[in-house]
């Protein structure tokens, strides 16, 4: 076996990996992912104590316990892109040897689980409620840089969805599925089915400032889609990419999403902050 080059795995004068600047002793199994850098404080003053903190660049992880569970909570900044260093780096840190550059011979499963915002896109899926994604499908373009198959579910998903929505030609949608057992924990608690993940937040999701769409009746498509008993809720930048590399590298995701717009309806919440502290705690609570 050849150690990883060091262009390839980039360690700092610390022995922490690059961007998060983390050492395989300063996360623990359970890992909660948030987009904004200033939530990784509201995660972790639920915590009944905290013993590792670290901030680079846009990337925050603060470790602590509660109870006798080590959890981590790591802030990702927006967009699938992120979330490809960031998983990259959380799994490096679990299975690969710092030391030799090696990949280890056993391999360690952790769990991942998101907690971020987003729109509805369905009626019924009001603002200040919560959704736990099932099926996600990306029509940005992270998981076609990496080989994975796909099961027979997800191949169906796709096929269905290529059939009612539109896209532009050169969009290619792929699907990715989270962890049941995961998603079991929260059924009492959020609406459960298919989130789409955007490369943007204006035009990829039908906003419209200044600059037209190329597919002005994408959001149409998206709220009438269905697929068995499955509908498309609501929409947002991480979690396609956060199920598809989770999948390949073996690891338990799972996304969840406080709604603080209803695109139909045209609403956002009065106090999304207070929504999204809610879910937090629920989080915590369940893991």
């Amino acid at each position: 076996m050849t150690p990883i080059a060091s262009s390839e795995l980039i360690i700092n004068q610390r022995g922490a990996i690059y961007h998060l600047d983390l050492r395989p002793d300063e996360i623990g199994d359970t890992i909660i992912t948030v987009g904004d850098p200033f939530r990784v404080e509201k995660v972790s003053r639920y915590f009944d104590r905290i013993e590792h903190k670290s901030h680079h660049r846009e990337f925050i992880t603060h470790t602590g316990w509660v109870g006798n569970k080590k959890i981590s909570v790591v802030s990702t900044g927006i967009g699938p892109d992120n979330i490809d260093i960031v998983f990259n780096e959380l799994d490096a840190l679990v299975n690969i040897d710092l030391d030799t550059r090696l990949e280890k011979k056993e391999k360690k499963s952790i769990q991942l689980i998101r907690i971020g915002t987003s729109g509805s896109l369905q009626k019924e899926i009001e603002v200040d409620s919560y959704v736990a994604t099932v099926h996600a499908i990306g029509i940005d373009n992270l998981l076609h840089y990496y080989a994975h198959q796909n099961d027979q579910h997800e191949i169906d998903l796709l096929s269905q969805f290529k059939s009612q929505v539109r896209l532009s030609p050169s969009i290619q949608p792929y699907a990715a599925t989270g962890s049941a057992a995961l998603l079991a924990k929260f059924a009492d608690t959020c609406h459960a089915g298919v989130t789409v993940t955007c490369p943007g937040f204006y035009g990829p999701q039908g906003r419209v400032l200044r600059m037209g769409l190329t597919n002005p009746e994408l959001n149409h498509d998206l709220t009438n889609f269905k697929w068995g008993n499955f509908k498309i809720l609501n929409f947002e930048m991480e979690t396609s990419a956060i199920y598809g590399l989770g999948k390949i590298l073996g690891h338990q995701c799972l996304s969840l999403s406080a709604i603080v717009a209803n695109r139909l309806a045209g609403k956002f919440s009065n106090d999304a902050d207070a929504t999204i502290d809610r879910l937090i705690q629920t989080t915590i609570e369940k893991i």
